[in-house]
């Protein structure tokens, strides 16, 4: 039983560190590049290994989106119930047949063409010890399969994204639990020539939105389905005891909510534009990088962002009662909300296993990297990659620096520094930009409340209280030997004033400096009151607007906002000498 549990999250870690190249050959049943964002979310239930399977069949319900995740979804609540080897055949022929159900049109060379494969392989294999090559060769020709039995995926020259996820998955779920040693093959190498869209494919617009939401029905479940089903597009509805969840495309949403509303009460509804091809566009336009940058989420900077700039997130959670989630995928203002009304919310790092898996994703794609980590003093993701290089990295692939910096202060590095990436050939001279920067950047952050940094266990409940009671509102730094404060104010004026003042002190009227200002749940007051403010002082600036980082806002908590700076680059890339 351990184990099984085991091999759930060992599986879920391997889909993690593949989840961006999934998101990026995604183009069916739409293009919109988010199979693995959406898988991340939805099967995160699963790498928690201790939960019993009964709480992760709730939790997957409840967690699914999107297409993909719904159909896996589907999937794992019945396959998560296996207690033994000997079960496994029987749970993954309920857990296709469940999936299937799910899908208001089902279509081959999907993830269900790799559900169909598993199932038959392992009704046909009796011994555990001689599934896992059979296994994975079986599963490997059901991914390549899709691209021939779906026209669109043909014209793509892709394999289906969703297929491909799900044999990353079990071929991690079926390594661990069968023990295996070594490396397995690339999947770059086992799918090469199906991982990059053909330049001349671009998808079919679509002016739909992607709709998840659960209803507490009024009537059998089975007559429910098929009227839900004639309502849009895409249609998947996965049934929870009394509840359905269901996914679907839709022009409108508002009618479609109406129109749901008759069946029963909506007890969650999220509507979202379908945003097609956002990370095709940016594969496409990209500028090759002399190194590959990659850094820790915790730094401020969003997916987007990163993506845009060709840089590589990793990950901490965001855990919210018995959920957790990716901390670049939450909904930031949700979590604020949540805090405000006194919900308990804490952070965690990825196992160690995931992160592992995700180093070797990163120079399997990459090659040469270089990871600026988030500092030492805050987490042991350096201490942990290094531990990974000394036994896995002997062509020194993926460089590493312990910045000492996080939330603004590493956003900010990392985006110079994937800038200075793009100005030069020469691997050496990033890394020696890159400790500049590090060397120049500061950051100043602006607590509102103390009370979250006492229930972190940051400040003591004494001094949280009567800081709190005094209006004390600390100004910290974070460096290489942790958290630095640096003042205390009294006013979100005060705040402001601090920073002009700190700003001055650094740079003249004509210099342009680089500064990120990141705000929480107060995005109106920074990008207008903070930003004209600063704007009025350093007119050459170049100012960046960004959420802060969620690892930070949770533990500092609503009202918080920071602001990092550093020296502008000239056109060779290097930093600027001011004062």
């Amino acid at each position: 039983m351990t184990d099984l549990r085991l091999s759930f999250a060992a599986g879920y870690a391997c889909l993690s560190a593949w989840s961006d190249l999934l998101d990026q050959i995604n183009v069916f049943p739409v293009a919109d590049s988010d199979t693995g964002t959406n898988l991340r979310i939805s099967l995160a239930p699963l790498r928690d290994s201790g939960r019993e399977s009964k709480a992760s069949i709730d939790l997957l319900a409840r967690s699914a989106t999107g297409n993909s995740g719904n159909i896996a979804a589907a999937f794992f609540q019945e396959f998560c119930q296996v207690n033994s080897y000997s079960e496994l055949a029987e749970k993954a022929a309920s857990g296709n047949e469940k999936a299937r159900q799910a899908i208001a049109s089902p279509r081959e060379g999907t993830m269900l063409t790799v559900f169909d494969s598993l199932a038959q392989e392992l009704q046909s294999r009796v011994e555990l010890d001689a599934i896992y090559s059979p296994l994975c060769l079986q599963l490997q020709e059901a991914v390549q399969n899709t691209t021939r039995l779906l026209p669109e995926l043909e014209e793509a020259g892709v394999v289906d994204s969703g297929a491909l996820a799900m044999y990353v998955y079990f071929e991690g779920f079926f390594r661990h639990l069968t023990g295996q040693k070594g490396k397995p093959e690339s999947i770059l190498n086992l799918f090469a020539g199906n991982l990059t869209i053909n330049s001349s494919f671009y998808p079919q617009t679509t002016d739909c939105y992607c709709v998840d939401l659960i209803i507490e029905p009024d009537e059998e479940h089975a007559s429910l389905k098929s009227s839900i089903a004639e309502l849009g597009e895409s249609v998947v509805v996965v049934e929870d005891e009394a509840r359905l969840k269901v996914h679907m495309h839709t022009p409108d949403p508002t009618l479609l909510r109406g129109q749901l509303g008759m069946f029963g009460d909506i007890l969650h509804w999220s509507a979202e534009e379908i945003d097609q091809g956002t990370q095709l566009r940016a594969l496409t336009s990209g500028e090759a990088a002399a190194l590959h940058i990659v850094t820790d989420a915790a730094g401020s900077i969003t997916r987007e962002t990163a993506q845009k700039n060709g840089i590589t997130l990793l990950d901490s959670y965001i855990i919210v009662g018995d959920t957790s989630r990716p901390e670049s995928l939450h909904d930031a203002a949700q979590l604020y909300d949540l805090m405000r009304q006194g919900t308990k919310i804490t952070t965690a790092q990825a196992a160690t296993f995931e992160r592992h898996q995700h180093y070797e994703s990163i120079c399997q794609q990459f090659g040469r990297s270089l990871y600026l980590v988030v500092g030492s003093a805050f987490t042991g993701n350096f201490e942990t990659v290094m531990a990974w290089k000394k036994d896995n990295d002997p062509d020194n692939l993926l460089m590493v620096i312990d910045t000492g910096a996080a939330s603004g202060r590493l956003g900010l590095i990392s985006l110079l520094t994937a800038r200075s990436a793009k100005n030069t050939t020469n691997p050496e001279e990033v890394v020696a930009f890159a400790k500049k920067a590090i060397a120049d950047c500061i950051e100043l952050v602006f607590i509102d409340e103390l009370k979250y940094l006492v229930a972190g266990g940051r400040v003591s409940r004494a001094s949280g209280f009567f800081g709190d009671l005094l209006s004390m509102k600390p100004v910290i730094s974070p460096t290489e030997a942790g958290v630095r404060k640096v003042g205390v104010v009294h006013s979100r004026k005060g705040q402001l004033a601090f920073a002009l003042e700190k700003l001055a002190e650094r740079f003249g009227s004509e210099d342009a400096p680089v500064i990120m200002l990141q705000y929480s749940d107060n995005k109106e007051w920074v990008s207008g009151v903070v930003l004209e403010k600063v704007k009025s002082l350093l007119s050459q600036a170049e100012i960046l607007l960004s959420p802060l980082s969620l690892t930070s806002g949770v533990h500092m908590g609503p009202g918080t906002w920071s602001m990092a700076y550093c020296s502008t680059t000239n056109e060779n890339g290097n930093l600027q000498d001011y004062r």
